[in-house]
């Protein structure tokens, strides 16, 4: 249930994504960042890194160069770029380990007087994006093999869905039954967010199960003839997902009469009806997709 990535494609990834962020998003590609820089892989030498690192006392001397006006403290780097490394390691896990931290952090030495957000970009550009670029020469020096990424598929699975409860509320419990688990929008905290926010805040999934429910109706232009179809933000989140993970990791279940976009044609989508069928088709893609299902629990 694991797949073989260059670690490095991901890193460079997560730091254009926190390039890309905004005050409500950044927390997650930093955090995947931090996670992706403690792989098991690279224990050892992060041990190397950080052993020779005094973190309190480099913040105690960056902190005595802050004076009354905000954003003018220096951080006090060593001449040892051994020990920069070590230190800046040190420094994204607390980053990335509270996001009120990152803020204070990024308003006191990468002030910006517009915009919180841009202390963070501020950081990425020049912090961050330096430090990636000589941590990967220092491992690529140092490393007896070149790194590889095991990515373990992640249990969660998004679900998309209109207003059919019954239908949601079906999958998610089938999901929870096979040991995965669904992650439903409106279950979250808003936290301030627009829709597709928070869609973004929760799509770090490895699997998406989108539900074309009957919920509204359409027709073409000249038409008279209203046609069943699925709510226009589930297609939206359809698209998105597809977009995100790929065809193969996304499954449209199909319950009624519902129009099909020609444009979702190669989606593969399934009837979901009254009996066990739809969870056998849902096991199917699932298992397809490289997660491992217990088939005794899906007959069940």
């Amino acid at each position: 249930m694991s797949f073989t990535i260059d670690l490095f494609s991901q890193i460079n990834n997560a730091v254009l994504d926190l390039q890309a962020s905004q005050r409500q998003t950044f927390e997650r590609p930093l955090k995947t960042l931090v996670r992706l820089l403690h792989h098991p892989s690279l224990d050892a030498l992060n041990h190397s890194l950080v052993e020779r690192a005094d973190f309190d006392a480099f913040i105690a001397a960056s902190e005595k160069t802050r004076g009354s006006i905000v954003g003018s403290g220096e951080l006090v780097w060593p001449d040892d770029q051994i020990e920069v490394l070590g230190l800046t390691l040190i420094l994204l896990g607390k980053l990335a380990e509270d996001s009120n931290y990152a803020i204070n952090f990024s308003h006191q030495y990468f002030h910006s007087w517009d915009k919180l957000i841009l202390g963070i970009h501020a950081i990425t550009r020049q912090l961050i994006i330096p430090f990636v670029r000589d941590y990967k020469a220092y491992v690529m020096n140092n490393a007896e093999v070149k790194p590889k990424l095991i990515i373990p598929k992640s249990s969660n699975v998004f679900i998309v869905h209109g207003h059919d409860g019954e239908a949601r509320e079906s999958v998610a419990g089938f999901l929870s039954d096979i040991g995965l688990s669904p992650i439903i929008l409106h279950e979250q905290a808003n936290r301030a967010r627009t829709v597709i926010e928070k869609v973004e805040a929760h799509s770090d999934v490895g699997f998406a199960v989108v539900l074309l429910t009957p919920d509204d109706e359409g027709k073409e232009k000249g038409s008279s003839d209203l046609e069943p179809r699925a709510r226009q933000n589930v297609l939206l989140e359809l698209g998105y997902f597809i977009g995100l993970l790929g065809r193969e990791n996304v499954c449209a279940l199909k319950r009624g009469t519902v129009e099909i976009p020609s444009d979702f044609a190669g989606v593969v989508w399934e009837t979901m009806d009254r009996g066990p069928g739809w969870k056998q088709a849902l096991g199917r893609e699932l298992i397809a997709a490289g997660y491992e299902i217990d088939w005794n629990k899906v007959l069940q």
